[in-house]
């Protein structure tokens, strides 16, 4: 099935038309700038370098017909005409409780996705535009909503509950939600295909580690915990988010610098995190780099982070009651050794053993741990498009 996948922002529309059973990308791309002036998409077929072309996009529905038009292109296009499309698969960040799975989407699937938008205020709403973008532009094509918040629906309440009032949960459904889903179930799965075990038999720690990090406990083929919370704010510090606080920071600081729920907000999601504590970037590569020439503070954040994502991992191993795996994927799970090295380093007393030379690897599926290893450590690079479009197909061989 030729799938096309849509991934919509407030001001972009990133797209990927694949092949299900092959998992061959067919074209990629990006429009930017919906609704600025200056506005372009960013167009790659079959691997070809990217080409930059500037196009008038007003809103979301010029932008879905720009995509169709560059698909569809002779000097640019994979496909001959829109009826090769046969579904498009829309990820969309926040699903609530309402939905553990995807959905085909229809007016009332709308309005639960619509009502979802105080859980997720920035990301929603444009996921909603794209939608109805989408529906307009090709009105006959099935359209599927792939929820990031869907694989930790499984969770127990005793993981997913905070300790507030229950009232609170009751009538503002405040609760442990989770991201990264597509992500997490996408590299579980694949390490039980590696592994050449059952999926549902084994107890995996996955850690996506990315500008934004979350790590989960997947046991017999389920979530039963994660780090991110009602919010993406919450787990391992990351690259501009301060991840896990006391609460009462909250109120502290907004006495003592004045600020509002606008200004404290901005605070902990942009300017927090190892951008905060390192003074030098969000970019694991700049930290990297400014602590390799003795930079104490760019050194400092990015222990804070390994160390942070040592104790998920052994919490989570706790949680299971024990554990087959852990999986590193994302931009600094596939990328970056040394975090990986680190994050590993005192855990050994949970069966892991890691392979100095296995793990140099960057950006390939590869098993880093020594032959000799009790529990394996695998690194998987994520491939969440092609997991919205593989659970686009299911839904839509349902019909």
């Amino acid at each position: 099935m030729k799938v096309l996948v849509i991934n919509a922002g407030s001001s972009s529309l990133k797209y990927q038309l694949l092949k299900t059973k092959s998992g061959e990308v067919l074209a990629k791309g990006n429009a930017d700038r919906i609704g600025l002036d200056n506005s372009f998409i960013k167009h790659s077929r079959n691997g070809e370098e990217i080409k930059v072309i500037p196009v008038v996009l007003a809103d979301h529905t010029d932008a879905i017909k720009a995509v169709i038009k560059v698909l569809t292109d002779k000097g640019t296009g994979v496909i001959k005409s829109l009826k090769e499309i046969e579904a498009v698969g829309h990820r969309v960040v926040h699903g609530g409780e309402k939905f553990s799975t995807s959905v085909l989407i229809t007016p009332e699937i709308k309005v639960a996705i619509k009502a979802c938008i105080p859980l997720a205020p920035l990301h929603n709403p444009p996921n909603i535009t794209g939608i109805e973008a989408c529906e307009a532009a090709m009105p006959n094509i099935p359209q599927v909503a792939v929820f990031d918040t869907a694989f930790h629906q499984t969770m127990p309440p005793k993981a997913f509950m905070y300790a507030l009032p229950y009232e609170v949960y009751e009538e503002h459904k405040v609760r442990r939600y989770g991201f990264h889903g597509t992500s997490h179930a996408y590299v579980a799965k694949r390490a039980a295909e590696l592994l050449g075990k059952p999926f549902v038999s084994l107890k995996l720690v996955t850690c996506h580690l990315g500008n934004g990090s979350s790590i989960a406990a997947v046991k017999h083929g389920e979530c039963i915990d994660t780090s991110m919370g009602l919010t993406p704010l919450a787990g391992v510090c990351m690259g501009t988010r301060c991840g896990d606080i006391d609460p009462a920071i909250v109120t502290f600081l907004m006495q003592k610098e004045g600020l509002d729920a606008k200004g404290i907000d901005n605070l902990m999601n942009k300017k927090s995190g190892v951008a905060g504590i390192s003074g030098v970037s969000s970019d694991f590569r700049d930290l990297e780099d400014a602590s390799e020439k003795g930079n104490e503070r760019a050194e400092l954040a990015l222990q804070m982070f390994e160390y942070q994502c040592k104790k998920f991992i052994g919490a989570y191993a706790a949680a299971m009651g024990g554990l087959d795996a852990v999986v590193f994927t994302a931009g600094i799970g596939e990328n970056v050794h040394r975090v990986r090295a680190n994050i590993i380093a005192g855990l050994e007393f949970l069966g892991m053993k890691l392979d100095t030379e296995k793990n140099k690897a960057r950006g390939v599926e590869a098993v880093i741990s020594t032959d000799d290893s009790n529990t394996t450590i695998l690194m998987i690079p994520t491939n969440e498009e092609l997991a919205i479009a593989m659970a686009t197909e299911a839904i839509c061989s349902k019909k």
